[in-house]
């Protein structure tokens, strides 16, 4: 075994940074590995690790806007090994676990808070309860929920059901491609912040 993972693509959140360059915003993406390329128009930061994405996002604050789309780890091992793990009787070695950082909750209780925090909940049961819930737990704005369960090929493919949570309830966008679930928001962001100047 080299590393447990998800199966996540990463695009979802590069079609949501290429739509929101394309509409004019200037956008910094963070991104994991991926085999996905960079939107036109949209500066990238390569991380490896949870750390490293906390790091950069910290960096290229302050910020209007801040989507988290990844699908960060909950847990990273506690203490890598320097030299290969050997066979040593018939059980494997026991992985010690420790929390990666919350990216999200850092990001929604930051000094340099943007105005605007935007999470996902990639659920595989209740997704809509888990998402109201996460939503309150996190401390941000809006949630887009959406059912990453085998069955849906969400992860990996290149189609989404998303349901945005925000404080005034839930509005579930229909089945769409990422690009167009990605443009959506865009859409959704710009009448937001369009709303707030007008107020």
């Amino acid at each position: 075994m080299r590393y447990i993972a998800n199966r996540s693509s990463g695009k979802q959140g590069h079609a949501i940074a290429g739509a929101l360059a394309a509409a004019g915003m200037r956008v910094t993406l963070v991104s994991g590995p991926t085999q996905e390329p960079t939107p036109a128009g949209v500066l990238l930061k390569p991380v490896e690790s949870a750390q490293q994405m906390l790091d950069a996002v910290e960096a290229a604050l302050p910020a209007d806007l801040f989507v988290g789309a990844a699908a960060v780890a909950d847990w990273r091992i506690a203490s890598a090994a320097e030299q290969k793990l050997k066979k040593s009787g018939d059980a494997p070695p026991a992985l010690q676990l420790t929390e990666n950082p919350d990216i999200l909750k850092t990001v929604a209780h930051h000094a340099q808070r943007p105005a605007l925090v935007v999470g996902f909940a990639a659920e595989t049961e209740k997704v809509l309860e888990h998402a109201v819930a996460k939503r309150l737990r996190k401390g941000c704005d809006w949630i887009l929920a959406n059912d990453v369960s085998p069955a849906t090929g969400t992860f990996g493919g290149d189609y989404t059901s998303l349901n945005l949570v925000t404080a005034g309830g839930i509005e579930t966008w229909p089945h769409a491609t990422k690009t167009e679930a990605a443009y959506r928001l865009t859409q959704t962001v710009a009448t937001y912040f369009s709303t707030l100047r007008d107020a």
